[in-house]
């Protein structure tokens, strides 16, 4: 082992050690080690948690070292560009990927649908929709998210995804 993967190791290890410490300081001391990192004090009703993630961050910043100015500059213009495409935060794909297969115990038997780009193949045969297949299970309307178990009760009921 070389003399500089060894203080690699053992700055390492005492990052490590340092970050685990966190969750065991006061408040006070967690206050402090903000105010000797950023150089100000901490928002007045900062949460604990969040207290412990930002000083956990500079500190592996400062031994790990930061992004690149550049890269970090073009983060903020993708995240600012109005064309860069992104679901908004509270949507929630229900359709899984293309080939994932599906499985649903019902009435004692065992059924898989297999997701395709453009439906669902079930018994051999090409459906619309989960729905469609739950239908066709059951003999009765269901939400085949639901039925699936993609979606829970709640939600279905709540028209939250």
């Amino acid at each position: 082992m070389t003399m500089r993967r060894m203080v690699s190791d053992v700055k390492s290890e005492k990052l490590t050690k340092e970050l685990k410490d966190l969750e065991t300081q006061g408040d006070d001391e967690l206050k402090n080690r903000w105010n000797s990192l950023y150089g100000t004090k901490p928002p007045q009703k900062i949460h604990r948690s969040l207290l412990i993630a930002a000083v956990a961050h500079r500190m592996q910043e400062n031994a790990l070292g930061a992004l690149k100015s550049s890269i970090r500059r073009h983060l903020m213009q993708a995240a600012n560009n109005p064309a860069t495409s992104r679901p908004s935060p509270d949507h929630l794909s229900l359709r899984p990927r293309a080939g994932t297969v599906l499985v649903r115990d019902w009435g004692g038997v065992t059924h898989q649908a297999k997701v395709l780009e453009d439906g669902i193949f079930f018994r051999s045969k090409r459906y619309k929709s989960l729905s469609e297949v739950a239908r066709v299970i059951t003999g009765s309307r269901w939400s085949g998210p639901l039925f699936f178990g993609l979606k829970s009760f709640k939600e279905q009921n709540h028209g939250t995804r």
